[in-house]
């Protein structure tokens, strides 16, 4: 089939390439003139496991093409998925300009029947506007059907999750829009789940917030774990081994950021507010995230005394492994927050210190972590890079003034480091 992409970040990108290896002829569309001129040169402008040699491999198959105009998208596919930026306003709900114009601009264009999918993360409701919006400005008054397929990807694996995914969500109105999701979707062997439009576009905010809660739920029984000398990972091991809870996002730490989680919870929250219901919980998730960078940075204070005029070394900025993502990134809250008390910061990520140099001033970006470490008065972990889990960990400490390493992902053993002679810190751990 012919599939149409509108928007080129991490949703549209990997939907589109993954569509195009699927064996569709998929055209993407962005307005970036520098964005499409790098992807027609088949390199991804984001980082992403096996992505771009996935747009190099369908572009030379001319299964994958791009374009600026969303005109020429409209006249090459029957479907188009708009997948366009959705950011956080100031008082947390999502700025859905960017799906008006859109939309907009596909209803003055289109000349025969088309389905116009919601693949960006969009408040419910947005599917109503989507339609209205088309309706008004549909000029050869022909027919249409607007359906909402919500993502589910995971930047770092979001190739693998595209192509292997746990289900497939759409709703829609009609069955003639039923069937053409259904045959793109053909080769993907996965649960589908069809529902009506509003449904669908609740189940992707209730999927990302129940997981920030599970997160932030974590980073809770990690703080009464400590007070209390028990083991957090002892834990939420014992609590996971019940099939009704799991161990998936018990992780605890510096809490999540990224691109979604902060803003899906926001949005929800504002959702659920306009809706007529207070979200309490989703509003304590908030809390217990913002709280968990402080008690982080108190832990930094009351182990090295004095912050002023440290030299302190930070491994991982991206706000996970496997992406140069620096949205909401922990590291930038922490990293702001040190050098305000006076703090010199040393940082290296693997990925995303290019993006971290236009949101981070006065770090001193290391070429590795042997670099960061040398002469530190103490050490961070931030992102948990299998790198860094496999660092020789006696080097590093010799590079230090002193062995001092907090960790605030968890990825060392307690025990092990106190023997390599680390004044170790970590989250929840004895």
């Amino acid at each position: 089939m012919n599939v149409s992409i509108i928007g080129t970040g991490y949703v549209g990108l990997v939907t589109g390439t993954c569509f195009a290896e699927l064996g569709h002829h998929v055209m993407c569309v962005d307005n970036n003139v520098n964005k499409i001129k790098q992807l027609k040169a088949g390199k991804s402008p984001i980082y992403e496991p096996g992505l771009e040699e996935l747009i190099r491999k369908n572009i030379k198959s001319k299964r994958l093409i791009f374009s600026q105009s969303i005109a020429e998208a409209v006249k090459f596919s029957k479907v188009i998925f708009v997948a366009v930026n959705t950011p956080p306003k100031p008082d947390g709900t999502a700025d859905l300009s960017y799906v008006a114009a859109v939309s907009k601009e596909i209803a003055l264009t289109m000349d025969g029947y088309r389905l116009i999918v919601d693949k960006s993360t969009v408040p419910v409701h947005t599917g109503a506007k989507v339609a209205e919006t088309i309706k008004r400005y549909n000029r050869h008054h022909v027919d249409f059907d607007v359906a909402s397929n919500p993502e589910f990807l995971r930047e770092g694996s979001a190739v693998d999750d595209t192509l292997r995914p746990d289900r497939i969500v759409f709703g829609v109105t009609s069955k003639r829009a039923s069937k053409l999701l259904r045959d793109i979707y053909a080769p993907i062997k996965a649960p589908i789940l069809e529902t009506d439009v509003e449904s669908a576009e609740i189940i992707k905010h209730a999927s990302n917030s129940f997981l920030a809660l599970k997160i932030s739920f974590a980073n809770s029984l990690a703080n009464v774990c400590e007070a209390a000398g028990a083991d957090v990972e002892e834990v939420v091991t014992g609590m996971g081994l019940d099939r009704r809870i799991g161990r998936l996002f018990l992780n605890a730490g510096i809490g999540y950021g990224g691109s979604c989680f902060p803003k899906d919870v926001s949005a929800f929250i504002s959702i659920s507010d306009k809706l007529g219901y207070d979200f309490k919980i989703l509003k304590t998730v908030e809390e217990v995230n913002a709280k968990q960078r402080e008690l982080f940075i108190k832990k930094v204070e009351e182990t090295l005394w004095v912050v002023k005029d440290k030299t302190i070394g930070v491994l991982g900025l991206a706000f996970k492994p496997n992406t140069d993502d620096m949205r909401c990134a922990p590291a930038i809250d922490i990293i702001e927050r040190l050098q305000a008390d006076g703090a010199h910061i040393r940082a290296y990520d693997p990925q995303a210190m290019h993006n971290a140099k236009s949101m981070l001033r006065n770090v001193a970006m290391c070429k590795n972590a042997y670099e960061v470490a040398k002469d530190a008065d103490a050490v961070l972990v931030l992102t948990e890079w299998d790198e860094f889990k496999k660092i020789d960990l006696e080097k590093l400490r010799s590079s230090m003034i002193s062995p001092i390493l907090i960790d605030g992902r968890n990825i060392f053993s307690p025990r092990k480091m106190e023997e390599l002679g680390f004044i170790y810190k970590s989250i929840g751990r004895k």
